[in-house]
């Protein structure tokens, strides 16, 4: 019914619809920008050697894309997260709020209009633009995109693993003026797809044998019942679903009385449940008991570029203080204008005192498992903590069990634009990963590290002077390895635990899909 009144209104009202575009970008209309400028990064590199075309995109498939902007005085806000962040600058701890921030670095209503009039005039619906002027979604058939964006969208073939995607077979350009404006347009292929984090090969067990109850997770590092995350707030980031039927059973089982999780879906959310549903579960359950009253707020969003970076947007716009990320990709799988997108949006978080956590993956510097190297994206950051696991003297083993190191991987990417670190060689301005390490077992998943980190930083957040920002971690929660110049600071040492070291115990039955 809603989809015929929109039809029936489109017939209607032709002459207000050409009435509203602007003269400047009108159909027939000579165009005053005939200059068009690439958008540096924006096409996936290798594709040829990588993969087959098969063919065209549908020009009738409809198609939404994410449109990331440079920030205004990039550079001054480079200088602003690193001052922030110090605790030896007088600036430390003085955040942005939204309002400032956008007021900064954001880009004026001005150069926002420009765009929207553009992306209208060749036909797309411009469906968003997110608070800090420094995103903007639209939406189209690929016919509209490929006029838009001066490119042609293709179907390929990876030659690894057979599966088939789309791509645009060269970067998009915009006219000089807008293209300067823009650094990436997110969405325009959709051959990265985002895993969750979690390889563990233990099969699941029901019962107390089947690992750590949340009192042992807690009692391993000392964590008082009193310390409960009352009335503070942590975000997770998913790509799949859950059924809050079974996050009931796991806290009614351990009397927890944890606050029913919040869903935020963006951009409709991740569809039908999926092979990710358990780890989804998985993350939610160990939030809980580690920080039984936080309150969760799980931010679901479709699995693609543009999903990913409205996602994170969405986070920043929500203002939660601390956001626990299992989910990535090997930063060989994407486009290096992407990377630079999601990384504008926690950089965003940062100057405005956000804290990002991230598993760092467990095929070490063969995140893509094409025998190469590549680190994993988001946890190789320079705005994110990534981690890890390490070696525990207690257990006798290293916790990661993926087929490769951590500890020895550099991102490829992305360097910390910190002024004071400007004097450093290149190498030192790359970061090894991961920076940060869980003590659980030898089995569990790095997600699982992960999920405990961010629960014990939101416990500390809640006793740090009464703040409720903590902002980007600057530095290394574990001891520097043998050889290392100092020891950096880190989390408490937990005590040796006690029991089966698996997975967290489930008492449920998981309902099938």
């Amino acid at each position: 019914m809603s989809s015929r009144l929109k039809l029936v209104g489109l017939v209607a009202v032709p002459a207000l619809l050409a009435a509203a575009v602007p003269a400047a970008y009108a159909v027939g209309t000579p165009q005053p920008h005939s200059t068009r400028a690439a958008i540096t990064g924006d096409v996936l590199k290798g594709l040829k050697q990588d993969a087959t075309r098969t063919g065209n995109v549908a020009t009738g498939k409809r198609i939404s894309v994410a449109i990331s902007l440079t920030a205004r005085n990039d550079k001054a806000l480079d200088t602003f997260v690193a001052k922030v962040s110090n605790p030896r600058s007088s600036s430390y701890g003085h955040y942005l709020t939204k309002r400032q921030f956008a007021a900064r670095f954001g880009r004026t209503d001005a150069e926002i209009k420009q765009l929207k009039d553009y992306l209208r005039a060749q036909g797309l619906t411009v469906t968003a633009v997110h608070t800090g002027n420094l995103l903007v979604d639209a939406s189209g058939t690929a016919a509209q995109l490929e006029k838009a964006f001066g490119t042609k969208l293709s179907t390929w073939k990876d030659a690894a693993s057979g599966r088939s995607f789309y791509a645009n077979d060269t970067a998009p350009t915009l006219p000089t003026a807008i293209a300067s404006l823009v650094s990436d347009v997110a969405g325009l292929n959709n051959r990265a797809q985002l895993h969750h984090q979690s390889a563990s090969t233990v099969a699941p067990r029901n019962g107390p044998g089947g690992g750590y109850t949340p009192a042992q997770l807690k009692g391993g590092y000392n964590v008082s019942g009193t310390y409960t995350g009352s009335g503070q707030k942590i975000a997770l980031i998913e790509f799949d679903g859950f059924q809050q039927s079974n996050i009931t059973k796991y806290d009614t089982n351990y009397s927890l009385g944890s606050p029913t999780p919040t869903v935020q879906k963006v951009d409709g959310g991740s569809g039908a449940l999926g092979d990710g549903q358990v780890e989804v579960e998985l993350d939610i359950e160990v939030l809980h008991a580690i920080a039984p009253k936080a309150n969760v707020t799980v931010f679901e969003g479709p699995n693609s570029d543009a999903g990913e970076v409205d996602t994170y947007q969405a986070i920043v716009d929500s203002g939660i203080p601390t956001t626990s990320i299992s989910w990535g990709a090997a930063e060989s799988a994407r486009t290096t204008s992407n990377i630079n997108a999601v990384d504008a949006v926690f950089k965003a978080g940062a100057a405005q005192g956000l804290g990002f956590y991230a598993a760092s993956g467990d095929s070490g510097s063969d995140d893509a498992g094409d025998g190469g190297t590549s680190v994993d994206y988001p946890a190789s950051d320079p705005y994110v903590t990534g981690v890890g696991g390490k070696a525990d003297r207690h257990l006798g083993q290293r916790l990661e069990q993926g087929g490769g190191l951590v500890g020895r991987r550099w991102r490829q990417v992305l360097r910390l634009q910190d002024p004071q670190l400007a004097d450093r060689g290149a190498e030192e301005r790359r970061r090894r990963l991961p920076p940060g390490a869980g003590r659980l077992g030898p089995r569990q998943p790095q997600p699982r590290r992960l999920d405990l980190l961010a629960g014990l930083l939101v416990l500390g957040r809640r006793h740090q002077r009464g703040s409720t920002r903590m902002g980007r971690l600057r530095r290394p929660l574990q001891p520097a390895g043998r050889g290392g110049r100092r020891r950096q600071p880190r989390l408490r040492q937990p005590r040796p635990l006690h029991g089966e070291r698996h997975r967290l115990p489930r008492h449920h039955q998981r309902q099938q899909r």
